[in-house]
């Protein structure tokens, strides 16, 4: 816990953007002997699995970024068929889920934050997710870094979020309060089956990025949030399982439903494992 609480307050005093563009400047570098030696060393000390990768030789791709956000075999992933079945966006592990209470989300223990915060204070946007579900996935270092879509989807709406660059990992999460809603973040809302759902990309200190299928690099420059409705020749619809974005180094994905519309499935509690594809919930 002594630990934790000091890996927590050192990071209010690190200049998080600064270290975060200088990794993303690493992680952009093209020379051979600056991303092999960086993609190998990662490799070992994650323990990560390249026999899933698309391209298994780490040393043919151009930059860290590339390795990072590695495509995966076409079988890798079989997504969940099952009528109505709700499924995990991304590999890693549960960090919380469960419902929303009182406009509030659980964060750890003595943590938890506002929905509306979370969303960017916009209210109406809120309100339809009132008493709502929700699930926090962490993607730790060693996953597949690629999130993907719950159900099918028409997105309607994203919103880049300015904020800080916590780290997000358990340590951090129980310690700083409001986490997910005070870092920098992308809110995509979609309408589907079950109504609307937003994905929330959390960034986080040294993620180089967060881009989406149809916008690269949505993080926010300025400390002001950036809006944008997809409407008419606009409108983007992906399928279930399909890929809506992607992170350059770990953080974490929040999902979030109306209420009374999805069902956790009771497998999943704090901590349990995620692979994409398979089945996390289902339309009610």
């Amino acid at each position: 816990m002594i630990k934790a609480r000091l890996f927590a307050l050192l990071q209010y005093i690190t200049p998080q953007h600064a270290l975060s563009r200088a990794a993303g400047a690493l992680a952009r570098c093209r020379r051979p002997w600056v991303k092999n030696t960086f993609i190998e060393w990662f490799i070992k000390r994650y323990n990560v699995d390249m026999s899933e990768a698309l391209e298994e030789n780490p040393r043919n791709y151009g930059s860290f970024n590339e390795f990072f956000c590695r495509p995966l075999k076409p079988d890798a992933r079989p997504i969940c068929a099952e009528p109505g079945a709700v499924v995990c966006p991304a590999d890693g592990f549960i960090s919380q889920l469960g419902d929303i209470e009182a406009g509030r989300i659980f964060q750890a223990k003595g943590q938890d934050y506002s929905a509306l915060e979370l969303l960017g204070g916009d209210e109406a946007l809120a309100a339809e997710f009132a008493d709502g579900h929700f699930a926090t996935i962490y993607l730790s270092p060693r996953h597949y870094h690629r999130v993907h879509m719950p159900l099918a989807g028409r997105l309607r709406r994203m919103l880049a979020i300015p904020g800080d660059l916590f780290s997000v990992n358990t340590a951090t999460a129980s310690q700083v309060p409001r986490l997910f809603a005070r870092n920098e973040r992308a809110v995509a809302v979609f309408d589907t089956e079950a109504g609307p759902m937003a994905l929330v990309l959390v960034g986080a200190m040294i993620v180089a990025g967060i881009d989406t299928v149809w916008a690269e690099d949505v993080t926010p420059a300025k400390r002001t949030i950036a809006t944008t409705d997809y409407t008419g020749n606009e409108a983007i619809e992906l399928a279930a399982g399909a890929e809506m974005g992607r992170f350059k180094l770990g953080s974490t994905v929040i999902v979030l439903f109306p209420k009374g519309k999805v069902q956790w499935d009771a497998a999943y509690l704090a901590e349990s494992v995620t692979v994409m594809g398979q089945k996390l919930g289902t339309v009610v």
